[in-house]
């Protein structure tokens, strides 16, 4: 009766626990100590033979250099003496290698510094009979006397590299054995505390299968319990329902009812019933997905109409997991959610969205329209004027060539604006494809753009490597020639401008000029001239479309160039910055996400 008692009491699987647990600890010293001493074992074997790899290289170089020596005692062509050269390099490289793979054996320490010596030695005779013959004081007894010494030399080392191998070959046998003695007993010691403890882990399975059976029933309960309250936590507001496969019962909430306009259990809750309040033209729709939620354990939610006992449209979404208990019944549980507010809030948005598609696209035509159906009479009255100033100059008075001047600058000035809300409208609305560039090479093909201006302006440009990046080709090559461009339409009279392009890769949460910290990887790109400057209040309006800080008579321009660059920023998800300092240059700070 105590043992029955003692198997049935909770302390059993306790007890049974604690000595699983010690048991396995103790294999898993056993275990831990023997792969030790494997993998001791293995990484000696491994630096042993990398020592004799080594010491079969020194060997291989000097036979290297004495064939080179030899090639050129019999053909005196210097190029032989080529492996000679190098295997200085090689022996030196050895024998750090072989430096580091014996540091914890001081008797091979010492076998190395003697190897060194001898090594030594033997170049030290090579060299001799090189240089008696590009002297030309070869003499043939100190040659036969240098080749003889040469060879003794050269023996001692295979016989200095034999022992050094012998030592080796010594120490691997020592710790195999080792190694053996300890694995000897091993065996018998693992098979004993394994059979132990699979005869522990058969009994616990016996209690445990026993325990299992009387708690079936209350643990599927707790899990279709635990579920359904976990995802009613992440839905919020929800009817749920659930569908015994085994047995063919639904079950529905009471919000499900409620989300039908019906009292709760005031029909049965079947497939087929709750079928009758789907819009007619998503029943088959609902019917599909239900049977892929049968199949499919995890499918995304779908969305569809009802229409409510009251004749109210409900767009609701429904999503469900299958689960498996132990014993193999299968339970679909699943929510269901009224969206229909969020439904016609996203139904009016889209709508709206397709509203300023079509007004965007008509912006565009009438954009693209507008700036070349100017052009064309902006030619005509240029090609008049020119003609009346090449025909009638003569009979024009001061004040009335002074006018024709105007009028031709006013044509200039206007062409030049046509152009650049062009080159706006077309950084606005281009497909903006982006391709894996050079940013050095767009870097260049802005500054022959600009060669003409660079030449008369006599500017001094200098730029760090740019990566190679992820961009939009065109627009990040239009962003350096306005930016460079800038530099130069700003710059000091009688001064030559001097711009240096600075480049460096850094992180998001450490810049002062990133709105948003993050971890994010930037290419920061920096412009910096010595030009005018201007006022740091003005750090933001330079970039507003038209916005300018001088008068148009003091310098060209529109005032669309630097609103171009920072839209070319914002298409590549960056950001651009200025700043400034009255008469002494300006700085754009450029950041482009890595991607």
């Amino acid at each position: 009766m105590k043992i029955n008692s003692l198997y049935n009491s909770p302390i059993f699987l306790k007890v049974v626990f604690v000595l699983s647990v010690f048991i396995i600890f103790f294999i898993s010293a056993i275990t831990f100590k023997h792969l030790t001493s494997i993998r001791n074992t293995s990484a000696y074997v491994e630096r042993s033979y990398k020592v004799s790899l080594e010491l079969e290289r020194v060997i291989s170089y000097i036979k290297d250099a004495e064939t080179g020596q030899r090639g050129f005692l019999l053909t005196k062509d210097s190029t032989y003496l080529k492996p000679y050269y190098e295997s200085r390099i090689k022996i030196d490289r050895a024998f750090n290698n072989l430096t580091q793979l014996t540091s914890d054996n001081p008797k091979q320490q010492q076998n190395i510094d003697k190897l060194k010596l001898l090594i030594n030695k033997r170049k030290n005779y090579l060299s001799k009979n090189i240089y008696l013959v590009l002297n030309s004081n070869l003499r043939r007894e100190e040659f036969l006397h240098n080749l003889k010494i040469g060879k003794i030399t050269m023996d001692s080392i295979r016989d200095h590299i034999n022992d050094m191998d012998k030592i080796e070959d010594h120490l691997f046998k020592t710790r195999t054995a080792d190694y053996e003695s300890t694995m000897k007993f091993t065996p018998i010691i693992i098979y004993i505390t394994l059979l132990v403890t699979l005869f522990l882990i058969f009994i616990s399975f016996v209690k445990i299968n026993k325990d299992l059976k009387r708690l079936k029933t209350s643990n599927a309960k707790l899990l279709i319990a635990n579920e359904s309250t976990r995802m009613s936590e992440i839905v919020g507001s929800f009817g749920s329902w659930q569908y015994d496969m085994g047995n063919d019962k639904y079950f529905f909430s009471d919000n499900e009812y409620r989300l039908l306009g019906c009292e709760p259990n005031s029909f049965e809750p079947t497939l087929d019933n709750f079928l009758k309040y789907v819009h007619p033209e998503d029943v088959n729709y609902v019917q599909e997905n239900v049977n892929k939620m049968i199949e499919n354990e995890n499918l995304p939610s779908f969305t569809y109409r009802v229409i409510t006992k009251n004749g109210e449209q409900k767009y609701l979404s429904g999503i469900a997991r299958l689960l498996k208990d132990r014993m193999g019944s299968k339970i679909l549980i699943g929510v269901t959610i009224d969206v229909t507010q969020e439904y016609l809030a996203t139904q009016l948005i889209e709508d709206r969205n397709t509203e300023l598609e079509a007004n965007n696209k008509e912006l565009s035509a009438f954009n693209y329209v507008a700036s070349h159906d100017l052009q064309e009479p902006l030619r005509k009255i240029q090609t008049f004027i020119s003609r009346i100033a090449e025909k009638e100059a003569d009979n024009f008075s001061d004040s009335g060539k002074d006018y024709m001047d105007r009028i031709q600058n006013a044509i200039n000035r206007m062409r030049l604006l046509i152009d650049d809300l062009l080159q706006f409208s077309r950084t606005n609305k281009t497909e903006k494809v982006f391709e894996t560039v050079d940013l050095s090479i767009l870097l260049e093909n802005s500054k022959q753009e600009l060669s003409q201006s660079i030449e008369d302006k006599k500017a001094i440009i200098t730029n760090d490597a740019l990566p190679v990046s992820k961009v939009i080709p065109f627009q990040i090559q239009q962003l350096f020639t306005n930016l460079i461009n800038n530099s130069l339409k700003y710059s000091k009279a009688n001064v030559s401008p001097v711009i240096n392009i600075n480049y460096e890769k850094i992180s998001g949460e450490n810049e002062e000029f990133i709105p948003i910290k993050n971890k994010t990887k930037y290419h920061k790109i920096t412009f910096k001239d010595n030009g005018i400057g201007f006022e740091q209040e003005y750090s933001e309006k330079i970039f507003e479309l038209f916005g300018r800080l001088h008068n148009k008579n003091e310098y060209s321009g529109t005032g669309i160039g630097l609103a171009i660059c920072k839209k070319i920023v914002e298409n590549h998800k960056g950001y651009i910055y200025a700043k400034g300092e009255p008469n002494n240059g300006a700085t754009f700070i450029i950041y482009l996400p890595v991607i």
